[in-house]
């Protein structure tokens, strides 16, 4: 005697089935990827943060070692290569290995005198102009 199996071998997934399976997943990509995309920008900001951080703790031995900030004309490159002119730096040492510039491909503005301190350390954000929300925003020391 011959049985029948009870359940129907399935040969695949009907049309209904995907276009569900889809939707399920437009819906998901629709809110998860704009979280991740905005990830690699609140990156930058953060390293632009660590980087003058780093900048103002090697200025600060600079004038603990020199009694004064490098000037503006000496600027940054201060800290990598004794200066040349401007006010005489008698105990230079090398501050930095490089000077790093910003994560979006720019240097470090430096101004001496600063605007919010003795001295500002910033990053023009990524527009790469004075100013700026979001992104585009400038991040400075003064904003540690």
């Amino acid at each position: 005697m011959h049985t029948r199996p009870l359940i129907r071998p399935s040969h695949g997934f009907t049309l209904i089935e995907l276009m569900v399976v889809i939707v399920i997943l437009g819906v998901l990509a629709a809110l998860v990827v704009p979280r991740v995309l905005s990830r690699p920008d609140e990156a930058r900001a953060v390293a632009a943060r660590q980087d003058i951080g780093t900048l103002m703790q090697a200025l600060k031995l600079y004038r603990l070692d020199n009694r004064r900030y490098p000037s503006a004309e000496q600027g940054l490159q201060a800290l990598v290569q004794r200066p040349a002119s401007g006010p005489a730096a008698d105990n230079w040492k090398p501050y930095l290995e490089r000077l790093p510039n910003d994560p979006w491909g720019t240097p470090y503005q430096y101004l001496n005198p600063g605007v919010h301190g003795d001295i500002d350390i910033l990053s023009l954000g990524a527009d790469g102009k004075a100013g700026g929300e979001g992104t585009d925003a400038d991040i400075g020391s003064w904003t540690l």
